[in-house]
């Protein structure tokens, strides 16, 4: 499991600036892409707590990298920013399901 989260940091430290602007844009796009990507770690055989710990790790950086692109970019980071770390574990698991809901 450490090489998955090492993989996620990788990735997100390795995603291009276009890339990234492409991504989060648009709230949609971004709902959209990280439900490819919880597609991708079911496929893989990890559990709904794993994604969503993985989940964690993107919104972390996110919340702390990133500048939000719309309103529902900056209430998410905001709640981030404002929650303790058992809340922060439940808004990823919430976007999680937002993000199974979009497939």
């Amino acid at each position: 499991m450490e090489n998955i989260n090492k993989q996620v940091e990788d990735k997100l430290k390795g995603t291009d600036d276009k890339k990234k602007e492409q991504i989060l844009a648009d709230f949609s796009t971004f709902i959209n892409y990280l439900g490819d990507k919880v597609e991708i770690g079911e496929k893989m055989g990890l559990s709904e707590e794993r994604i969503a710990q993985l989940a964690e790790k993107v919104a972390s950086y996110l919340a702390k990298k990133e500048d939000p692109k719309n309103s529902e970019e900056y209430l998410l980071q905001r709640l981030w920013q404002v929650g303790d770390k058992e809340q922060q574990h439940m808004l990823a698991h919430m976007l999680v399901k937002l993000a199974k809901e979009q497939e």
